[in-house]
């Protein structure tokens, strides 16, 4: 074989080399890219899912809170009665009131208490015995009704069976009987013996040791 031959055969040759290494390099990239971009459709598909079951952030406006209001008191005893009579005297208010209401539930438990206990004695002493029925109730020491204050066992000694006598509702004692009592409720008058909790008949000395604060009548009122 001659050199030249020999020659041309070992360039063939190592062309032919070259080109499969060439092809193959450029084989391994085109994997290499095809793998990768599959594995970002991978990806994809793998994430899509995951950010569609996600649940959504929504905000709801703040609903209203709605609190029950208290109840009131019963100790506040606020009535509807004529508030805006004026006079120069208490003698001059009760006559302004005119006839006789028709009262029931506590404002008859007042004015019976009234009637009963100082019937026939001065208003400011009806206004006293009025004025006490009124500050127990709202004492917290007594019972916070008027009704409850009145008919508190051995309290009042015209109470009988947790009842009253019968009232003459069309004498003048009953009439001004219920106009004190309504007095008294819108405090319109002021009272002799303010702040009094307890009272006794004059003829009588029980000892009680409490704060004197006025005498009235036939009765002495305590703190």
């Amino acid at each position: 074989m001659s050199f030249r031959l020999r020659a041309a055969i070992i360039v063939a040759f190592a062309l032919s080399a070259t080109a499969a290494v060439t092809a193959s390099d450029m084989s391994i990239a085109g994997e290499s890219v095809q793998s990768v971009a599959s594995l970002s459709r991978d990806n994809a598909l793998i994430s899509a899912p995951a950010a569609a079951s996600k649940p959504a952030i929504t905000f709801a406006a703040p609903r209203e809170i709605v609190q029950p209001l208290a109840s009131a008191s019963k100790a506040n005893l606020t009535y509807s009665t004529e508030s805006d009579i004026q006079a120069n005297s208490l003698s001059a208010l009760v006559d302004a009131h005119g006839d006789a209401e028709a009262v029931d539930g506590d404002m008859k438990c007042l004015a019976g208490a009234v009637y009963f206990e100082s019937k026939g004695e001065s208003l400011e002493g009806q206004l006293a015995v009025a004025r006490v029925i009124i500050n127990r109730a709202r004492s917290g020491r007594f019972a916070d009704s008027l009704c409850g204050v009145v008919y508190q066992p051995s309290q009042f000694s015209f109470v009988r069976g947790h009842g009253m006598p019968p009232i003459r509702e069309q004498s003048r004692s009953w009439r001004e009987a219920v106009a004190i009592a309504q007095i008294a409720m819108n405090d319109s008058w002021n009272s002799q013996a303010e702040g009094a909790l307890f009272f006794h008949a004059r003829r009588v000395s029980p000892g009680w040791g409490k704060a004197k604060l006025a005498m009235i009548d036939n009765h002495i009122f305590y703190r």
